[in-house]
């Protein structure tokens, strides 16, 4: 393991494990899922804490992997070394069993609705286009295949690609005699770009019809995955989506896979020869709990491992900060009262704070309370939980500032 390369900015399994780099194996994630065996299940995680890298594990171990000429790839050499074998023919049985839909949402932050639109329209006629095996046989009545054709070359009308979904997954039943399972990341990129260019209501429109087609009335589904960085409320996003099933960082279930646990950050620092870094590392990267497991923010880690084998005394780096936009945040911050800025160097000296937090969030509602502010700051990752109490339905939680990379945000 200690010679393997560390996989910066890569967030394919497969290529991975092709290649190979250093990976922290995270396959029993499968097995949670197939254990807990939820219909709908949404993963909201900050950003950059190996989302996009799961859902790209779970397919290759899920899918018949065809072709456009129908030929099956088998996918098992990918997990062969991984705990997801080691764990018994209970899980084994299901690997390459099934058809998956995958898709991401990620490209769809552009600057107005018709860009936006047509990035997601984009990926879901790659899907289409991966696969196109289904045209070859003859358990799509002509109708269907034509339906089909005009989907994978962008030429349907608007309303039946807010059912592609639910149309692709009735396809690749007709040729597996399996339901589907889709895999959705970045579910709410869409909105949060939407909500910043002025273009809310269109692009909520769109989502929930294609959500609600694809997660509600699908008879053609296995289970779905759907990972973002923040809940957006049941009322505006799964409207009547009962079969739902929620994993916050507030929730126990899955805690250790996404990001690094204590014994994994200890056991990629023996393997690179960096012991003696465990405190730095832990006083930058460290200081999130998830559920009750305590977590490192795995892409600052691998990058501050990935530049300490190259120069030993380097100093830590705010990796994190850097990836990507903190607009609402910095947006909440500028326009919040003298109290809340107090209560945020307060934060910054080391103290902590009370308040309520619930996990339905809207970006309408964003500026009609400022207690908004400290639900987006916990579960994007800039808070970290002490405790939490309950009385009735509401949750207060302790907060202080995770660790010395998050406080240089501030």
């Amino acid at each position: 393991m200690e010679n393997r390369p560390i996989a910066i900015g890569i967030e394919n399994y497969k290529e991975i494990v092709d290649k190979p780099y250093y990976y922290i194996d995270k396959t029993l994630l499968i097995g949670e899922i197939l254990d807990k065996g939820g219909k709908v299940n949404l993963f909201t995680r900050p950003r950059r804490f190996g989302k996009t890298l799961a859902l790209s594990m779970i397919k290759p171990f899920f899918e018949q992997d065809t072709d456009i000429y129908g030929n099956i790839t088998d996918n098992s050499c990918y997990f062969d070394s991984m705990k997801i074998s080691k764990s018994g023919e209970d899980y084994t049985k299901h690997m390459g069993q099934y058809p998956v839909i995958a898709l991401s949402l990620k490209s769809a932050k552009q600057p107005d609705f018709d860009m936006a639109y047509k990035s997601i329209l984009d990926e879901i006629a790659k899907e289409y286009e991966r696969h196109r095996y289904v045209l070859n046989g003859d358990e799509l009545l002509e109708v269907h295949k034509e339906k089909y054709i005009r989907m994978m070359e962008r030429k349907a009308e608007r309303v039946d690609y807010a059912k592609a979904l639910v149309f692709l997954s009735d396809c690749l039943k007709a040729c597996h005699e399996k339901s589907a399972i889709i895999l959705i990341d970045e579910y709410d990129v869409p909105l949060e770009n939407a909500y910043f260019a002025g273009l809310y209501d269109e692009m909520i429109t769109f989502i929930c019809s294609l959500f609600e087609s694809a997660l509600k009335i699908n008879d053609s589904l296995e289970f779905a995955v759907i990972t973002g960085c923040l809940r957006i409320s049941k009322e505006s996003i799964f409207t009547g989506l009962n079969n739902l099933k929620i994993n916050s960082i507030l929730n126990q279930s899955y805690a250790e896979y996404f990001g690094f646990t204590q014994r994994e950050v200890e056991q990629i620092l023996i393997d690179y020869d960096l012991s003696d870094k465990t405190g730095e590392v832990k006083e930058w990267y460290d200081g999130y709990l998830f559920g009750e497991t305590e977590v490192y923010n795995p892409w600052s880690v691998i990058n501050y491992v990935d530049t300490a084998i190259e120069n030993t005394v380097a100093f830590p780096k705010p990796y994190w900060s850097n990836t990507s936009s903190n607009s609402i945040i910095r947006e909440l911050i500028e326009e919040a009262d003298s109290v809340v800025k107090q209560e945020i160097e307060g934060l910054l000296a080391g103290g902590i704070i009370e308040k309520l937090v619930h996990e339905d969030i809207t970006y309408e509602d964003i500026h009609k309370t400022q207690d908004n502010l400290w639900n987006f700051l916990f579960f994007a990752g800039y808070l970290k939980k002490i405790k939490e109490q309950f009385e009735e339905e509401t949750i207060y939680l302790t907060l202080t500032v995770p660790n010395k990379e998050v406080a240089g945000i501030y």
